[in-house]
């Protein structure tokens, strides 16, 4: 769910008061590509791998399912290489290539009907909670409960206490949410009359003396708004705070009746519309641009990958993705050529499990690579629920899936705070601090998350099979988490309690974080179909 981008808005925002770190753009700006030796950054490498090792190399089209909130695909640095459905006739409305949708020239939105396009939506949370409360909420005695429905009652009750927990959170972050709100506006009025005029630069403001505490804090406020955008940062998690009362946790909001499908059938397949460039599409442009903006076109930003394609697949609205939609979103992708797919979205409940797994066992099945975005809890996924997950009801587990965490281009702070980890579920680390991308309109932004890691990975994954095709998805998967540049025995402060230092090499499988040059090195000498 795009909670993973709102949340490290958030957390921009409610930190920017005490920030000490002050960095100029180009620091920030596409670290990701750079090398630890060469650069001093634990980026992937990206810049080292092309001019070192792919110069001269022939490549092939490769391409990458962005399932997401819906991609700009007019945008200036990536119209160039969405991907487009050759057997289709672009608004004809007719189906040409007899695929079931409509249309459906550059991708498709499962997100949208003939009712209109969802932009919000509730959390499963509370999708499930409201069918439980209209089963068990006028209940007064558990002992008139019949037998059969006690475990889901007592799941109500539980869900009951929650629920009533979150709105009263939710209601408190709003409150403190105003307060930063308050002391931004202050801030601009204040340092405006210390300043004598309102119109100062980054440097007059640096040089400027603070006298006590407040103005230390005013300072350093309006700093952070020159550098990092302060102002649409907290105009983005506003919206976002005020939609979890109004939609995420709203017991009367359902939207489902603008897509027009017969959501009680989890196999329905046929449905939706092929607006995919939103609404709300930041975050799925965002994610877009990390794996193929165009490179080196003097525009913008260069994406990862060198000769892909993105195709767009609309399934995440602002709230939780249902697993009905994703399970379809990924069956699209495959059946219409994707070998690799972008997962940044996540969620702690997932009712129709089965057919997500349904869905990847078909991609895996297919030769497909799934690359999923752990999440921004801070938490361990090998304890906490996370969902969708490589691990089906059965216990077996999805053969070409990658589970991604965040890094942080600090080496002695290298996994990202919020970065959810797992010694058993988090396959390897990615770059997702501070990654500079395309958004819409024409723009770019630095944003923070493990939707960002997982696309960071997907283009690396990409650029791999691009140059060596005869590479299985699970060969890739294999280079991938084996090549990873490891950090084993350094210490770290553990997401989500900063206080506590572990060693990197128990957040994840490997130890590691995601490198394009060891990647395409290991790539030169294995031998296609040999990873199991």
């Amino acid at each position: 769910m795009k909670k993973f981008f709102y949340s490290c808005i958030v957390a921009v925002a409610m930190v920017a008061t005490a920030s000490t770190n002050v960095f100029s753009q180009a620091d920030f700006n596409q670290w990701h590509m750079l090398d630890m030796g060469a650069d001093g950054k634990p980026g992937v490498s990206a810049n080292k791998a092309y001019n070192e090792l792919l110069k001269g190399k022939q490549s092939t089209p490769v391409i990458v399912a962005i399932i997401d909130s819906g991609t700009e695909s007019f945008h200036e640095d990536l119209k160039g290489n969405i991907w487009t459905n050759t057997k289709e006739i672009a608004g004809n409305g007719k189906d040409d290539d007899n695929n079931g949708y409509i249309d459906d020239v550059h991708g498709w939105s499962f997100i949208g009907g003939k009712g209109g396009d969802v932009s919000w939506d509730n959390l499963e949370f509370t999708r499930i909670y409201r069918d439980l409360k209209k089963r068990f909420g006028t209940v007064t005695d558990a002992a008139s409960v019949p037998k059969d429905q006690k475990k889901d009652y007592e799941e109500y009750l539980k869900m009951d206490k929650q629920y009533q927990e979150r709105w009263k959170e939710a209601e408190e972050q709003k409150a403190q949410f105003n307060m930063v709100i308050m002391f931004y506006a202050q801030a601009k009025e204040t340092m405006k009359k210390a300043m004598g005029k309102e119109d100062y630069t980054l440097e007059e403001l640096e040089a400027y003396e603070a006298k006590d505490e407040y103005m230390k804090a005013v300072k350093e406020m309006m700093i952070a708004d020159k550098t990092e955008d302060v102002a649409g940062q907290l105009e983005e998690a506003q919206k976002h705070m005020a939609g979890m009362a109004d939609y995420q946790l709203n017991l009367d909001y359902d939207p489902r009746h603008m897509v027009g499908d017969n959501y009680a059938d989890a196999n329905e397949k046929l449905y939706g519309n092929n607006h995919i460039d939103g609404p709300e599409a930041d975050h799925g442009t965002h994610v877009g641009g990390i794996v193929g903006a165009v490179r080196n076109n003097s525009i913008g930003m260069n994406g990862i990958a060198d000769n892909v394609k993105l195709m767009v697949v609309r399934t995440v609205p602002n709230g939780d993705e249902r697993d009905k939609d994703v399970a379809n979103a990924i069956r699209y992708a495959v059946d219409n050529g994707a070998k690799v797919i972008n997962m940044s979205f996540g969620k702690s409940y997932s009712p129709q499990k089965e057919v997500v797994d349904a869905a990847a066992q078909y991609a895996a099945e297919k030769n497909v690579l799934l690359i999923h975005a752990a999440g921004n809890d801070g938490k361990n996924i090998d304890k906490a629920a996370n969902f969708p997950t490589d691990k089906y009801l059965n216990g077996k587990k999805c053969a070409t899936w990658l589970e991604i965490g965040a890094s942080d281009q600090y080496v002695n702070s290298l996994p990202a705070t919020f970065s959810n980890y797992g010694k058993k579920n988090v396959d390897v680390f990615s770059p997702g601090v501070d990654i500079y991308a395309t958004m819409p309109g024409n723009k770019y932004a630095n944003n923070s998350g493990t939707s960002m890691a997982a696309p960071v990975t997907a283009g690396v994954a990409a650029t791999i099979m691009s140059y060596y095709p005869a590479l299985t998805a699970k060969d890739v998967k294999a280079i991938i988490m084996k090549s990873s540049v490891k950090y084993k025995n350094q210490e770290v402060p553990m997401p989500g309690n900063p206080d506590k230092k572990v060693k990197f090499k128990t957040l994840s499988v490997t130890g590691g974080v995601v490198n394009l040059y060891e990647a395409l090195k290991m790539a030169e000498t294995w031998k296609p179909g040999s990873a199991k």
